[in-house]
């Protein structure tokens, strides 16, 4: 290790650009409750999120070529802890080694393709249920049982297969394919990657995990965390009581971005000079292109909490399952603050499920029996969602909205 090498100061580096944030969404609220534009509404054709054939390209081109956050480093933070990686398609083995790296394979055995791994406790070893081929965690077949029967089968070739893995500022990637040997983080990140590594997700302990289910196309749940337009009619008696709707700030790296809206005590804060402002806890809703979402909040002033979902499509066009998680700083694991992360965990999954996606639901129901050829539209102050839907159709290689 190079002692002269000294770690980015990521706390001095949210204060920064959260000042320069706060500038903006205080411009915002001043002004009469601007917002960030575009240059004009976009119009998007409502098959793309109906057609079936448009499901299986954004699988093929998405989901099984593209870097996806399979977990957080502290989801398995020892030695042979592993999760498995299975809403993108292919069942996946994510495991960490005694020496602490992270490896990814497909979760078949191999001797007959069975499932090799049902659940994610702790171990060295890896044994299917079938024969009892064992495994260990670099993919290396350490036990035949019965190995007289297989004779001048080398157990070299009967390593597990791997897929690619990185871990990356506290995240764990893997792209979903076999077929595609490399993967680099920083280089799919691009100008995100300063972005996401001043969260310092590293230094997270999870609290609560779920799946929340939806009859709706992918991104029609997904466009929900992409504007605040819709708080003070959808979210009325809860956020939208909070949070100025329609007012927001958009900022594009690339595929991915970062959205955030100011509270209600911007009115106050906008009528002062800055020198008079509190300094606030970083936060805002940062999207890392295709499918995943890192909320950061707070329950008080410097009690910051991260929400990680995670949307993935269903097998047909109508169904989406979106992975939710929180997590707590490990310097704040007092029983009383996990007990307000949590019930903030509950809170958002009540919102989410029960207002965002049971308009999701409602909606794609409409679109699919749409007559052929009708459009939606996203709107000037729908910024994010152009960025989102343009970004998709680049990476399948068809035609922008």
């Amino acid at each position: 290790m190079d002692m002269n090498v000294t770690e980015p100061d990521w706390a001095a580096r949210r204060r920064e650009v959260g000042k320069e944030m706060q500038r903006r969404m205080a411009a915002h609220v001043a002004a009469g409750s601007t917002t960030d534009f575009a240059d004009a509404p976009m119009l998007n054709d409502a098959s793309v999120y109906t057609d079936p054939e448009r499901l299986a390209l954004e699988k093929r081109e998405l989901f099984h070529k593209l870097p996806l956050l399979a977990g957080l480093s502290a989801d398995i933070p020892e030695s042979g802890d592993m999760l498995l990686f299975e809403a993108a398609g292919p069942s996946i083995i994510v495991a960490r080694t005694k020496t602490g790296k992270v490896n990814a394979f497909l979760n078949t055995c191999m001797h007959r393709g069975a499932k090799l791994v049902r659940d994610c406790g702790r171990r060295q070893r890896l044994t299917c249920i079938f024969h009892a081929w064992t495994f260990d965690l670099n993919g290396k077949l350490v036990g035949i049982p019965g190995k007289a029967g297989f004779e001048g089968i080398d157990p070299k070739s009967r390593s597990l297969i791997p897929v690619p893995v990185q871990e990356w500022n506290g995240m764990i990637f893997v792209i979903a394919n076999p077929e595609i040997k490399e993967i680099d983080v920083a280089a799919y990140l691009g100008s995100f990657a300063p972005e996401l590594a001043q969260l310092e997700l590293g230094n997270l302990v999870p609290v609560k995990n779920g799946v929340l289910e939806v009859k709706s196309n992918w991104k029609y749940a997904l466009d929900t965390y992409g504007e605040g337009y819709h708080f003070g009619s959808l979210h009325a008696a809860n956020i939208g009581m909070g949070f100025y709707s329609d007012v927001g700030i958009f900022d594009k790296f690339g595929k991915h971005h970062r959205v955030s809206f100011p509270h209600k005590g911007y009115a106050d804060l906008a009528a002062r000079p800055e020198g008079e402002w509190p300094e606030e806890d970083y936060g805002g809703i940062h999207f890392l292109f295709p499918n995943t979402i890192f909320f950061i909040g707070a329950t008080e002033p410097g009690k910051r909490f991260t929400q990680v979902f995670r949307l993935f499509p269903g097998e047909t066009p109508g169904e989406t399952a979106t992975q939710f998680a929180i997590y707590a700083p490990k310097d704040k694991t007092d029983p009383a603050f996990l007990e307000q992360v949590t019930a903030a965990y509950d809170g958002t999954a009540w919102v989410v499920m029960n207002e965002d996606y049971m308009v999701s639901a409602e909606g794609w129901a409409q679109l699919k029996n749409a007559p052929k050829g009708f459009q939606v539209v996203y709107g000037k102050n729908e910024i994010a969602l152009q960025s989102l839907h343009r970004g998709i159709s680049e990476a399948l290689g068809v035609p922008s909205p």
